[in-house]
């Protein structure tokens, strides 16, 4: 109704001169100015489409002008419910008698059912007004992040099922809501994955402010049921290792006791799937951010040139890295059978090899990061001119991600240095430490100093035209040319490409294959920070178990964003 409203109104009442000169004392940004400068001149002759487009133009910017105030209000809405809900959450962690897990659970099921009708009414206004959705982001939701979204949904659902059958056992002496939850969530997983899949790509024009909230709703519930397993994850870790409990001591009155025989495995296998639900919290959260910041945002259609993919152009970074990662799942092996022995020597033993070898792995990272910035340093390409909130977005969560890791190896030199590093186990973990603060470093540097790069293919068609243009005009002159010579500098994936280019390619390679292998590592068990125990005896269990299960499931979404930045400056060198 609005936007027919304004386009009537529009139509009879306005020029186009009239509209783009009432704009500049009403714009929220300069960016909409810059938008307007793109629309149809109003000196050229205006088809009954062309017309269209600059109406749909105006509408959006126009709406965003007036309706500036939905990015304040989807703020305050988004803090108030993060930080009422990690009061709730510290407190069913720390205080078990005011609040319990029950009423976290309640207040969970609550942001659950709301972001799923939201969602439920997004998918209908977008299916049935043609005007909701003018513009597609193609640089959101990429093709990793959704597969991961999905990958990791499907074992949260797994979880939730393992949930479901565990505490059915429990229903004669505890609460309902523990059973009523994970059936809750795991509809929702259902319900966000197949909404982030289908609209991560949507710049929606209308019902802005309604839909900037609703995402906030969606991007805060998302934080909490990641807040809520990572505080679960960390209470069951500090239960095991203060007591030898019985499988009823985590339901509520210790007196329990479950009504059937497999309770105690189903337990054991919904723990172990908590490192996949957060990830899947991280995954969401990371789309309905972007899908908010691409509220109302106008993308102009530009021709984007398409990099070929060439694996012939580069041997030794594969290679070396193939290795890495056979190397790497050989240690990791190694590593979960030896650590579960009661010997400790074996166990250190395990420790050894599992520290060495990610020193190593860091090392040839941290090395072939710096040649591959020292190439940055002789490469004169410029730097990507247009902006793209999008490539912004992906800068911001590499490096927001990182922080994660930076954590832990932070507190692990703190607590290394502090005890004295005695011992050839806390030598290796504070080089460990060391190195991965350095090479996260220079990795960073490396990543989004190439994704802000031109492409090389990018100047070879420059220099292409320009030479087509001095070609014609000396045709008359001297020119043969012969019909049957390959034509070479059309291709995109030339036989030898420049030994700049190949280096960078061999660096991407390399360390695209080295974060694989610390994506693996620690995602599929191995956890050195419970079985070293300096930094347990330094900042105690409860503590140092925070800290872990905050900062390691932010380390493995970096490791995978980092695949994914990698391969695409790949592409692009």
């Amino acid at each position: 109704m609005f936007l027919s409203g304004l386009i009537k109104d529009f139509s009879h009442r306005k020029t186009p001169n009239d509209v783009v000169e009432v704009h500049p004392s009403n714009t929220e940004t300069a960016a909409e100015m810059e938008t307007l400068q793109h629309l149809p001149s109003p000196s050229s002759p205006l088809t009954v489409k062309t017309m269209g487009e600059f109406v749909h133009h105006v509408d959006a910017v126009m709406e965003r002008t007036h309706h500036g105030g939905g990015w304040l209000l989807s703020g305050i809405i988004c803090i108030n419910i993060l930080i009422l809900g990690c009061a709730l959450v510290s407190s069913s962690a720390f205080n078990s008698v005011a609040i319990t897990a029950v009423h976290r659970q309640i207040f969970l099921i609550i942001l659950l059912l709301l972001t799923m009708l939201w969602m439920l009414f997004y998918t209908i206004i977008t299916s049935r007004k043609n005007q909701a959705v003018l513009f597609k982001d193609s640089h959101a939701g990429p093709v990793w992040l959704q597969a991961g979204l999905v990958l990791f949904g499907l074992l949260s659902f797994l979880m939730d099922i393992f949930k479901i059958v565990n505490y059915v056992g429990y229903l004669h002496c505890d609460s309902v809501v523990k059973v009523a939850f994970p059936v809750v969530q795991a509809v929702f997983l259902f319900v966000q994955t197949y909404f982030l899949w289908i609209h991560a790509k949507d710049c929606v024009q209308l019902h802005t402010n309604f839909t900037r909230c609703g995402l906030t709703l969606t991007l805060s519930t998302n934080l909490l049921v990641w807040m809520a397993a990572v505080t679960e994850e960390s209470v069951h870790h500090t239960e095991i290792y203060d007591l030898n409990m019985n499988i009823s001591y985590n339901y509520g009155d210790k007196k329990c006791k479950c009504s059937h025989s497999a309770c105690d495995t189903f337990e054991e296998a919904f723990y172990y799937l908590y490192p996949f639900n957060i990830e899947y919290s991280l995954f969401a959260s990371a789309m309905a951010y972007i899908m908010w910041k691409n509220v109302g945002r106008i993308v102009e259609d530009h021709s984007h040139h398409k990099a070929k993919f060439c694996p012939k152009e580069v041997r030794l970074g594969p290679v070396m890295g193939i290795l890495l990662v056979v190397a790497g799942i050989a240690t990791l092996i190694l590593y979960e059978v030896q650590i579960l022995k009661e010997d400790r020597e074996k166990r250190n033993a395990a420790l050894l090899i599992h520290f060495i070898m990610n020193i190593v792995i860091a090392s040839l990272m941290c090395l072939s990061t710096v040649i591959g910035c020292i190439v940055y340093r002789l490469d004169h390409r410029e730097h990507v001119s247009e902006k793209n909130p999008t490539r912004s977005l992906d800068v911001g969560l590499l490096v927001g991600a990182s922080m994660g890791q930076f954590l832990i190896s932070y507190f692990t030199i703190v607590a290394v240095v502090v005890t004295g590093a005695r011992g050839y186990l806390n030598a290796l973990n504070l080089a460990w430490a060391v190195l991965t603060v350095l090479q996260l470093g220079l990795q960073n540097y490396f990543i989004i100093e190439g994704l802000h790069r031109e492409p090389f293919h990018v100047i070879r068609e420059a220099a292409l035209h320009t030479n087509a243009c001095a070609l014609q005009e000396h045709t008359e002159i001297d020119v043969v040319v012969d019909s049957n010579r390959p034509n070479y500098f059309l291709t995109l994936c030339p036989d030898k490409p420049s030994w700049k280019r190949r280096v960078l390619k061999e660096v991407c390679a390399f360390l695209l294959f080295a974060n694989v292998i610390l994506w693996i590592m620690p995602a599929f068990g191995a956890r050195p920070q419970f079985d070293h125990s300096v930094e347990i005896f330094f900042y105690k269990y409860t503590m140092w178990t925070a800290i872990v299960n905050i900062g390691l499931p932010f380390g493995i979404f970096y490791r995978m964003h980092s695949i994914a930045s990698l391969f695409e400056v790949y592409l692009i060198s």
